[in-house]
Protein backbone atom coordinates (compact mmCIF):
# COMPACT_ATOMS: atom_id res chain seq x y z
CA UNK A 1 0.00 0.00 0.00
CA UNK A 2 2.94 2.10 -0.96
CA UNK A 3 5.30 3.70 1.85
CA UNK A 4 4.39 4.60 5.00
CA UNK A 5 5.74 8.08 5.44
CA UNK A 6 3.58 9.05 8.92
CA UNK A 7 6.53 9.67 11.16
CA UNK A 8 8.27 11.93 8.75
CA UNK A 9 5.56 14.26 7.48
CA UNK A 10 3.24 16.90 9.57
CA UNK A 11 -0.14 16.69 9.43
CA UNK A 12 -2.65 19.25 9.47
CA UNK A 13 -5.96 18.62 9.93
CA UNK A 14 -8.62 19.49 7.43
CA UNK A 15 -11.59 21.30 8.34
CA UNK A 16 -14.49 19.87 6.13
CA UNK A 17 -16.18 23.34 5.29
CA UNK A 18 -13.17 23.99 3.09
CA UNK A 19 -13.79 21.27 0.78
CA UNK A 20 -17.01 23.05 -0.32
CA UNK A 21 -17.04 24.18 -3.95
CA UNK A 22 -13.76 21.91 -4.47
CA UNK A 23 -12.87 18.89 -6.89
CA UNK A 24 -11.20 15.79 -5.22
CA UNK A 25 -9.86 13.11 -7.31
CA UNK A 26 -10.14 9.73 -5.35
CA UNK A 27 -7.88 6.68 -5.98
CA UNK A 28 -11.08 4.56 -6.07
CA UNK A 29 -9.04 1.67 -5.46
CA UNK A 30 -8.39 2.73 -1.93
CA UNK A 31 -11.46 3.82 -1.20
CA UNK A 32 -13.15 0.62 -2.20
CA UNK A 33 -10.77 -1.36 -0.47
CA UNK A 34 -11.44 0.91 2.92
CA UNK A 35 -15.12 0.50 2.24
CA UNK A 36 -14.69 -3.32 2.34
CA UNK A 37 -12.57 -3.41 4.97
CA UNK A 38 -14.32 -1.29 7.54
CA UNK A 39 -18.22 -1.87 6.86
CA UNK A 40 -18.20 -5.16 8.43
CA UNK A 41 -20.85 -6.80 10.87
CA UNK A 42 -19.08 -8.35 14.34
CA UNK A 43 -17.64 -10.96 13.53
CA UNK A 44 -16.32 -9.28 10.32
CA UNK A 45 -18.33 -10.63 8.19
CA UNK A 46 -18.75 -8.25 4.93
CA UNK A 47 -22.47 -6.61 4.20
CA UNK A 48 -24.11 -9.43 1.41
CA UNK A 49 -27.16 -9.55 -0.31
CA UNK A 50 -29.43 -12.32 -0.41
CA UNK A 51 -27.33 -14.40 -3.23
CA UNK A 52 -23.87 -13.99 -1.46
CA UNK A 53 -22.58 -10.92 -3.04
CA UNK A 54 -20.63 -8.37 -1.05
CA UNK A 55 -22.51 -4.84 -0.68
CA UNK A 56 -19.84 -3.43 1.79
CA UNK A 57 -18.54 -1.22 -0.78
CA UNK A 58 -21.66 0.00 -2.49
CA UNK A 59 -22.85 1.06 0.86
CA UNK A 60 -19.69 3.30 1.63
CA UNK A 61 -20.15 4.37 -1.88
CA UNK A 62 -23.65 5.51 -1.38
CA UNK A 63 -23.25 7.05 1.78
CA UNK A 64 -20.13 8.38 1.97
CA UNK A 65 -20.61 10.31 -1.30
CA UNK A 66 -24.17 11.58 -0.44
CA UNK A 67 -22.18 13.26 2.46
CA UNK A 68 -19.56 14.75 0.46
CA UNK A 69 -21.62 15.95 -1.85
CA UNK A 70 -23.68 17.33 1.05
CA UNK A 71 -21.26 19.52 1.90
CA UNK A 72 -20.29 20.98 -1.57
CA UNK A 73 -17.38 18.61 -2.53
CA UNK A 74 -17.42 17.19 -5.79
CA UNK A 75 -15.73 13.91 -6.00
CA UNK A 76 -13.91 12.11 -8.77
CA UNK A 77 -12.98 8.16 -8.85
CA UNK A 78 -10.12 7.47 -10.60
CA UNK A 79 -9.27 3.33 -11.12
CA UNK A 80 -6.04 1.70 -11.82
CA UNK A 81 -5.25 0.58 -15.06
CA UNK A 82 -2.73 -1.85 -16.32
CA UNK A 83 0.27 -2.11 -13.51
CA UNK A 84 3.89 -1.73 -14.17
CA UNK A 85 5.87 -5.14 -14.78
CA UNK A 86 7.55 -4.16 -11.20
CA UNK A 87 4.46 -4.07 -9.22
CA UNK A 88 3.91 -7.77 -9.80
CA UNK A 89 6.02 -8.90 -6.69
CA UNK A 90 3.91 -6.46 -4.43
CA UNK A 91 0.54 -7.70 -6.15
CA UNK A 92 1.66 -11.46 -5.16
CA UNK A 93 2.49 -10.65 -1.89
CA UNK A 94 -0.57 -8.79 -1.30
CA UNK A 95 -2.36 -11.82 -2.61
CA UNK A 96 -1.53 -14.23 -0.30
CA UNK A 97 -1.17 -11.83 2.99
CA UNK A 98 -4.68 -11.97 1.70
CA UNK A 99 -5.76 -15.34 1.17
CA UNK A 100 -4.00 -16.25 5.28
CA UNK A 101 -5.68 -13.34 6.78
CA UNK A 102 -9.05 -14.91 5.10
CA UNK A 103 -7.95 -18.98 6.73
CA UNK A 104 -7.06 -16.72 10.35
CA UNK A 105 -10.67 -15.47 9.92
CA UNK A 106 -12.50 -18.42 9.29
CA UNK A 107 -10.57 -20.18 12.84
CA UNK A 108 -11.22 -17.24 14.80
CA UNK A 109 -15.08 -17.54 13.77
CA UNK A 110 -15.03 -21.12 14.87
CA UNK A 111 -12.73 -20.18 18.11
CA UNK A 112 -15.76 -17.74 18.95
CA UNK A 113 -13.14 -15.02 19.15
CA UNK A 114 -14.89 -12.23 17.59
CA UNK A 115 -12.24 -9.83 18.23
CA UNK A 116 -9.70 -11.67 16.44
CA UNK A 117 -12.17 -12.29 13.86
CA UNK A 118 -12.68 -8.89 13.39
CA UNK A 119 -9.23 -8.01 13.16
CA UNK A 120 -7.89 -10.75 10.81
CA UNK A 121 -11.53 -10.28 8.15
CA UNK A 122 -10.39 -6.08 7.85
CA UNK A 123 -7.44 -7.72 6.29
CA UNK A 124 -8.66 -10.05 3.94
CA UNK A 125 -10.44 -7.45 2.22
CA UNK A 126 -10.17 -8.21 -1.60
CA UNK A 127 -11.06 -6.53 -4.74
CA UNK A 128 -12.87 -8.67 -7.21
CA UNK A 129 -13.80 -7.80 -10.80
CA UNK A 130 -17.49 -7.87 -9.61
CA UNK A 131 -16.63 -5.49 -6.72
CA UNK A 132 -15.00 -3.07 -9.58
CA UNK A 133 -17.43 -3.52 -11.98
CA UNK A 134 -20.54 -2.48 -9.41
CA UNK A 135 -18.42 -0.10 -7.87
CA UNK A 136 -18.53 1.91 -11.30
CA UNK A 137 -22.15 1.74 -12.74
CA UNK A 138 -23.32 2.81 -9.04
CA UNK A 139 -20.89 5.70 -9.63
CA UNK A 140 -21.96 6.42 -12.65
CA UNK A 141 -25.78 6.49 -12.05
CA UNK A 142 -25.17 8.95 -8.94
CA UNK A 143 -23.70 10.98 -11.53
CA UNK A 144 -20.24 11.30 -10.24
CA UNK A 145 -17.29 11.26 -12.49
CA UNK A 146 -14.89 8.68 -13.19
CA UNK A 147 -11.42 8.54 -14.83
CA UNK A 148 -9.60 5.63 -16.34
CA UNK A 149 -6.05 5.47 -15.73
CA UNK A 150 -3.85 3.99 -17.82
CA UNK A 151 -1.39 2.65 -15.30
CA UNK A 152 -1.66 4.19 -11.19
CA UNK A 153 -4.50 5.65 -10.23
CA UNK A 154 -2.58 7.71 -7.97
CA UNK A 155 -0.82 9.04 -10.84
CA UNK A 156 -3.10 10.27 -13.13
CA UNK A 157 -4.77 12.38 -9.86
CA UNK A 158 -1.48 13.63 -9.29
CA UNK A 159 -1.37 14.61 -12.67
CA UNK A 160 -5.17 16.24 -12.98
CA UNK A 161 -3.83 17.72 -9.51
CA UNK A 162 -1.03 19.01 -11.21
CA UNK A 163 -2.88 20.99 -14.20
CA UNK A 164 -5.00 22.39 -11.58
CA UNK A 165 -8.30 20.58 -12.68
CA UNK A 166 -8.97 19.12 -9.20
CA UNK A 167 -7.77 21.01 -6.06
CA UNK A 168 -6.49 17.78 -4.30
CA UNK A 169 -5.49 14.28 -4.85
CA UNK A 170 -6.97 11.59 -2.07
CA UNK A 171 -5.56 8.59 -0.81
CA UNK A 172 -4.54 6.94 2.58
CA UNK A 173 -1.63 6.40 0.87
CA UNK A 174 1.56 9.12 0.26
CA UNK A 175 2.25 7.99 -3.77
CA UNK A 176 0.52 10.93 -4.67
CA UNK A 177 2.90 13.56 -3.26
CA UNK A 178 5.83 10.99 -4.92
CA UNK A 179 3.95 11.29 -8.48
CA UNK A 180 3.54 15.23 -8.16
CA UNK A 181 0.59 16.31 -6.81
CA UNK A 182 0.71 19.64 -4.68
CA UNK A 183 -2.07 18.51 -2.53
CA UNK A 184 -3.07 15.22 -0.71
CA UNK A 185 -5.97 14.81 1.32
CA UNK A 186 -6.02 11.67 4.00
CA UNK A 187 -9.44 10.28 5.55
CA UNK A 188 -11.43 11.48 3.24
CA UNK A 189 -13.59 8.51 2.72
CA UNK A 190 -13.03 7.78 6.49
CA UNK A 191 -13.43 10.47 8.62
CA UNK A 192 -15.89 9.74 11.61
CA UNK A 193 -16.23 7.36 14.44
CA UNK A 194 -14.53 4.05 13.77
CA UNK A 195 -13.79 0.62 15.40
CA UNK A 196 -10.11 -0.30 15.90
CA UNK A 197 -9.48 -3.47 14.20
CA UNK A 198 -8.16 -6.07 17.22
CA UNK A 199 -9.32 -3.37 19.90
CA UNK A 200 -12.85 -3.42 21.43
CA UNK A 201 -12.73 0.28 21.08
CA UNK A 202 -13.47 3.04 18.42
CA UNK A 203 -11.59 6.55 17.65
CA UNK A 204 -12.65 9.62 15.33
CA UNK A 205 -10.69 9.58 12.34
CA UNK A 206 -10.36 13.01 10.97
CA UNK A 207 -9.57 14.40 8.00
CA UNK A 208 -5.88 15.81 7.16
CA UNK A 209 -4.34 17.46 4.82
CA UNK A 210 -0.60 17.24 3.23
CA UNK A 211 0.59 20.38 0.74
CA UNK A 212 3.99 18.59 -0.90
CA UNK A 213 5.95 21.86 -0.98
CA UNK A 214 5.22 22.32 2.63
CA UNK A 215 6.31 18.72 3.09
CA UNK A 216 9.69 18.87 1.27
CA UNK A 217 10.49 21.95 2.82
CA UNK A 218 9.96 20.12 6.67
CA UNK A 219 12.10 17.29 5.44
CA UNK A 220 14.23 19.30 3.81
CA UNK A 221 14.50 17.61 0.29
CA UNK A 222 13.84 17.92 -3.25
CA UNK A 223 10.80 16.16 -4.59
CA UNK A 224 13.65 13.41 -6.44
CA UNK A 225 15.21 13.04 -2.90
CA UNK A 226 12.02 11.92 -1.96
CA UNK A 227 11.37 9.73 -4.14
CA UNK A 228 15.26 8.13 -3.76
CA UNK A 229 13.82 8.05 -0.09
CA UNK A 230 11.24 6.22 -0.79
CA UNK A 231 13.20 3.52 -3.01
CA UNK A 232 16.00 3.12 -0.11
CA UNK A 233 12.91 2.03 2.29
CA UNK A 234 10.29 0.07 -0.36
CA UNK A 235 7.81 0.97 -3.27
CA UNK A 236 5.01 -0.63 -4.62
CA UNK A 237 7.48 -1.24 -7.33
CA UNK A 238 10.49 -2.35 -4.97
CA UNK A 239 11.24 -4.38 -1.97
CA UNK A 240 13.89 -1.91 -1.04
CA UNK A 241 16.68 -2.19 1.37
CA UNK A 242 16.51 -4.25 4.33
CA UNK A 243 17.11 -2.36 7.77
CA UNK A 244 16.30 0.98 6.34
CA UNK A 245 13.12 2.80 7.36
CA UNK A 246 12.28 6.27 6.73
CA UNK A 247 13.95 7.80 9.69
CA UNK A 248 17.19 6.28 8.05
CA UNK A 249 16.32 6.27 4.43
CA UNK A 250 16.58 10.43 5.97
CA UNK A 251 19.51 10.83 7.47
CA UNK A 252 21.22 8.72 4.07
CA UNK A 253 19.69 11.12 1.51
CA UNK A 254 20.64 13.90 3.61
CA UNK A 255 24.05 12.58 4.14
CA UNK A 256 24.65 11.53 0.16
CA UNK A 257 22.21 13.38 -1.53
CA UNK A 258 20.51 10.57 -3.85
CA UNK A 259 19.81 7.09 -3.84
CA UNK A 260 22.68 5.70 -5.62
CA UNK A 261 25.09 7.32 -3.53
CA UNK A 262 23.56 6.03 -0.79
CA UNK A 263 23.75 2.79 -1.98
CA UNK A 264 27.63 3.01 -3.31
CA UNK A 265 28.24 3.96 0.48
CA UNK A 266 26.57 0.83 1.87
CA UNK A 267 27.90 -1.03 -1.04
CA UNK A 268 24.41 -2.28 -1.38
CA UNK A 269 22.83 -2.18 -5.20
CA UNK A 270 18.93 -1.87 -6.65
CA UNK A 271 19.71 -3.00 -10.60
CA UNK A 272 16.09 -1.67 -11.34
CA UNK A 273 16.66 1.98 -9.51
CA UNK A 274 16.39 4.23 -12.77
CA UNK A 275 13.08 2.13 -14.23
CA UNK A 276 11.97 2.42 -10.70
CA UNK A 277 12.42 6.28 -10.50
CA UNK A 278 11.15 6.65 -14.04
CA UNK A 279 8.12 5.58 -12.68
CA UNK A 280 7.34 8.18 -10.11
CA UNK A 281 8.34 10.98 -12.70
CA UNK A 282 7.52 9.99 -16.13
CA UNK A 283 4.49 8.15 -15.92
CA UNK A 284 1.55 7.61 -18.32
CA UNK A 285 -1.75 9.88 -18.02
CA UNK A 286 -4.62 10.88 -19.89
CA UNK A 287 -6.22 13.92 -20.86
CA UNK A 288 -10.07 11.93 -21.22
CA UNK A 289 -11.74 13.00 -18.54
CA UNK A 290 -15.03 14.85 -17.97
CA UNK A 291 -15.05 16.15 -14.42
CA UNK A 292 -18.89 17.29 -14.64
CA UNK A 293 -20.84 16.31 -11.28
CA UNK A 294 -24.30 15.39 -12.48
CA UNK A 295 -27.56 14.45 -10.66
CA UNK A 296 -28.36 11.37 -9.72
CA UNK A 297 -30.40 8.84 -11.96
CA UNK A 298 -32.62 8.23 -9.29
CA UNK A 299 -34.70 5.40 -11.14
CA UNK A 300 -31.61 3.46 -11.94
CA UNK A 301 -29.77 4.09 -8.39
CA UNK A 302 -33.18 2.71 -6.61
CA UNK A 303 -33.61 -0.59 -9.03
CA UNK A 304 -29.33 -1.09 -9.25
CA UNK A 305 -29.35 -1.00 -4.87
CA UNK A 306 -32.99 -2.18 -4.10
CA UNK A 307 -33.76 -4.26 -7.12
CA UNK A 308 -30.61 -5.98 -7.38
CA UNK A 309 -28.46 -5.71 -3.84
CA UNK A 310 -31.66 -5.39 -1.73
CA UNK A 311 -31.01 -2.41 0.29
CA UNK A 312 -33.58 -0.77 1.81
CA UNK A 313 -35.37 1.81 -0.03
CA UNK A 314 -35.61 4.64 2.12
CA UNK A 315 -32.41 4.47 3.21
CA UNK A 316 -31.55 4.90 -0.61
CA UNK A 317 -33.44 7.88 -1.60
CA UNK A 318 -32.41 9.30 2.18
CA UNK A 319 -28.82 9.32 0.70
CA UNK A 320 -29.94 10.72 -3.00
CA UNK A 321 -31.53 13.64 -1.37
CA UNK A 322 -28.33 14.71 -0.65
CA UNK A 323 -26.86 14.17 -4.19
CA UNK A 324 -28.50 16.75 -6.43
CA UNK A 325 -26.16 20.02 -6.93
CA UNK A 326 -27.76 23.15 -8.12
CA UNK A 327 -25.47 22.69 -11.36
CA UNK A 328 -22.33 21.22 -12.93
CA UNK A 329 -19.28 22.15 -10.83
CA UNK A 330 -16.66 21.59 -13.91
CA UNK A 331 -16.14 22.02 -17.18
CA UNK A 332 -15.72 19.10 -19.87
CA UNK A 333 -12.00 18.06 -19.91
CA UNK A 334 -11.28 16.20 -22.82
CA UNK A 335 -13.51 13.11 -24.10
CA UNK A 336 -15.54 10.85 -21.65
CA UNK A 337 -15.78 7.38 -22.16
CA UNK A 338 -19.05 5.33 -21.48
CA UNK A 339 -19.70 2.99 -19.44
CA UNK A 340 -19.56 0.39 -22.04
CA UNK A 341 -16.23 0.84 -22.30
CA UNK A 342 -15.37 -0.41 -18.91
CA UNK A 343 -16.65 -4.17 -19.65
Amino acid sequence: MGVNLTDLVQFNELDPALLKGRTVAIDAYNAIYQFLSVIRGPDGAPLMDGKGRVTSHLAGLLNRNANLIGLGLSPVYVFDGIPSRLKAATIRERSERRAKAQEEWREAVKEGDMQKAYSKATQSSKLTNEIVESSRVLLVHLGIPIVQAPEEGEAQAAYMALKGDVWSASSQDYDSLLFGAPRLVRNLTLAGRRKMPGRNEYRDIRMEMLELEDTLSHLGLTREQLIDLCILVGTDFNEGIRGIGPKKALKLIKEHGSAPRALAALDKELPEYDSIKDIFLHFEHTDEYDLRLRPPEREKVVEMLVGQYDFGEPRVQSALQKMAPPEPMRVEKGTQKSLDSFF
